[in-house]
């Protein structure tokens, strides 16, 4: 006899793809309702859109399958709690264009490539804010040589916003300003997605022309929330030449391109593209592979924005606060690398009209 706590504790061992917590854990079952060998049960989304729902659909009906009765009859109601969403160009009035800038995986550089980016879109002369919304792992403050802040309040049109913080003349803000920075933020996927949107939707970010936001990696809920939240311009996606990391890449385009999104891709940035030894400055060495992204690029038809070399400078200059972008005098070829990224994007960005 199959009991509701069976189907619990089976669909305990279901994870979402992308947070690694399981379905029961983030409060994503609900009403399970069993007749005979006949089961069913609501999966709760965050966006209809999400685009690991088959695949969290099919994990839940094998677990079943596994766990309680192998010829158990499953049906997995798709429902949402998404509300009706507001025009995203209200969440950031005076924004010109939102860049975000994704991966489909961690460890890629991608926090390292969007503080760069927005450093280096502000030395051209354009007026340049950043989002830090990679909310478990906030880097930002740290690469911008900052902590917890005092965030000042300030009314505008009846409603009092947060204000970015400034620094090295790009407006921040991040998660991380308003949280203890020693301890995990242990939140659910809706509970992420709708701090996220309050970070996005309650701060001033007053005329500027690029809003550029360090998204969370992966492809899941909360980047779909978040890109349907904001006025997105296009993204930029960040890889590694490794063939594991392209074949994430090939996932974040497809998340841009969902229906429910239709966002431009601006192109690829690969990070990490060959090793310069500072004594041999016209040296590369392909320790990953050599021109994987650029392959990659021309494949699916997609501007390559720039290669980013491995060097130690760049990864010391984020850990101290200075990001390598900064340097003006004698520009090395770390920074002229982020200046061409930077130059490649407002020119996608043009071509959009």
């Amino acid at each position: 006899m199959i009991t509701t706590t069976m189907i619990e504790m089976a669909l305990s061992h279901v994870d979402d793809p992308d947070l690694g917590q399981s379905l029961t854990q983030l409060g994503m079952i609900e009403n399970i309702a069993v007749d005979g060998n006949k089961v069913s049960f609501d999966l709760v989304l965050t966006t209809p859109a999400c685009p690991m729902k088959k695949r969290m659909t099919d994990d839940c009906v094998n677990a079943i399958h596994e766990y309680v009765d192998e010829n158990a009859e499953v049906t997995v109601n798709l429902t949402s709690r998404q509300q009706e969403q507001p025009d995203p160009h209200d969440f950031v009035p005076g924004v010109k264009h939102v860049i975000v800038v994704a991966s489909g995986k961690g460890g890629v550089g991608k926090s390292t490539v969007a503080v760069n980016l927005a450093i280096s879109l502000a030395k051209t002369g354009a007026s340049v804010g950043l989002m830090d919304a990679d909310i478990y792992g906030p880097s930002i403050p740290m690469m911008f040589n900052l902590g917890q802040e005092d965030v000042i309040g300030e009314e505008h049109n009846g409603k009092t916003y947060m204000l970015p913080i400034e620094r090295y003349g790009i407006k921040l803000m991040s998660i991380g300003f308003l949280v203890d920075p020693d301890r995990a933020l242990a939140w659910r996927g809706p509970m992420a997605a709708g701090a996220l949107k309050q970070l996005a939707g309650d701060t001033w970010w007053g005329e500027i022309d690029y809003l550029v936001v360090d998204m969370p990696p992966g492809t899941g809920d909360v980047q779909l929330t978040l890109a349907q939240t904001l006025p997105v311009t296009g993204a930029v996606i960040v890889s590694t030449p490794q063939r594991v990391a392209l074949a994430d890449v090939v996932r974040g385009v497809e998340l841009f391109q969902n229906p429910a999104l239709n966002i431009p891709v601006l192109g690829f940035v690969e990070n990490m593209a060959y090793f310069t030894p500072a004594e041999l400055p016209d040296h590369k060495y392909y320790i990953f592979g050599k021109e994987g992204c650029k392959q990659l690029a021309e494949e699916m038809k997609v501007p390559l924005l720039g290669e980013i070399p491995l060097v130690q400078s760049i990864a010391e200059s984020g850990d101290s606060g200075k990001p390598v972008a900064l340097w003006t005098e004698n520009e090395t070829p770390e920074s002229k690398a982020f200046m061409t990224v930077a130059e490649n994007t407002i020119r996608e960005i043009c071509k959009l009209g």
